[in-house]
């Protein structure tokens, strides 16, 4: 997917599931990662142990993406010790499931603050390291669930359609200082994300796919590393469905 020797990338939600599989691709393209966790320790350092002599490129920081404050302080730290990034894929995210009439005001509250706050917190600092060099590279990861909608995920699809608004609004801004911003739209990927589905729902969902198959964090990584390319310099606010179709 490309050679990413000396670029700088921030991946959050980097040491488990679809962050894990972007981490993993990017170090083995040679890019120097800075992978933001929200708070598993154990998986931190499960994920930092398995990545052998590339661990060297690798940095890992614990940092709750929807606090504005402590984003602004990481992003200090990062021009401190980096001057500039070259890529931010903003993969963090939550699921707080249920039906809209049950729903508990701090439930709904709290992921629209991770995953599109945090969105924006993230970007937002990005660009302005990004700016300086004029050149730059920010992937967001949201989901069909945005246009398709969900039965028990009201609070999760708005987060994600909001993360879509955001992206084509933002792509605009930024286009002439040679930053694209783009997402990538995982379908039903075969992570812990999807590990409290019964039997019955994986088997109902499994029926939905086209290609009657879950996807692989792999290849929700080569999607995002296509659109971090150098070469995907024309493609700016475009939303790639990895989906099986659906």
């Amino acid at each position: 997917m490309g050679d990413f020797t000396g670029q700088k990338a921030i991946v959050t939600g980097a040491t488990r599931g679809i962050g894990r599989a972007v981490t993993t691709a990017l170090l083995e393209g040679g890019a120097l990662v800075i992978g933001v966790y929200g708070g598993n320790e154990d998986a931190a350092a499960e994920f930092t142990a398995s990545c052998g002599e590339s661990a060297e490129r690798l940095s890992l920081h614990k940092l709750d993406v929807s606090d504005y404050g402590a984003v602004e302080d990481f992003y200090r730290k990062v021009e401190e010790s980096h001057d500039t990034i070259d890529i931010l894929v903003n993969n963090a995210g939550i699921r707080r499931d249920g039906v809209l009439a049950m729903m508990k005001p701090e439930d709904w509250q709290r992921v629209l603050d991770v995953n599109l706050t945090g969105g924006y917190t993230m970007a937002k600092f990005a660009v302005q390291l990004m700016m300086k060099q004029k050149y730059g590279r920010i992937i967001f990861m949201t989901s069909p669930m945005g246009h398709l909608g969900f039965a028990g995920q009201a609070n999760y699809a708005a987060s994600k359609a909001g993360q879509v608004g955001l992206v084509k609004s933002l792509s605009k801004e930024v286009a002439k200082r040679k930053i694209t911003v783009n997402c990538v739209s995982p379908g039903f990927i075969g992570t812990d994300f999807l590990g409290d589905l019964t039997q019955s729902q994986y088997k109902e969902y499994k029926k939905m796919v086209p290609v009657k198959r879950f996807g692989t964090p792999e290849e929700v990584a080569d999607a995002v590393l296509f659109l971090a390319a150098k070469k995907a310099a024309y493609i700016n606010g475009a939303v790639l469905e990895v989906t099986g179709g659906l």
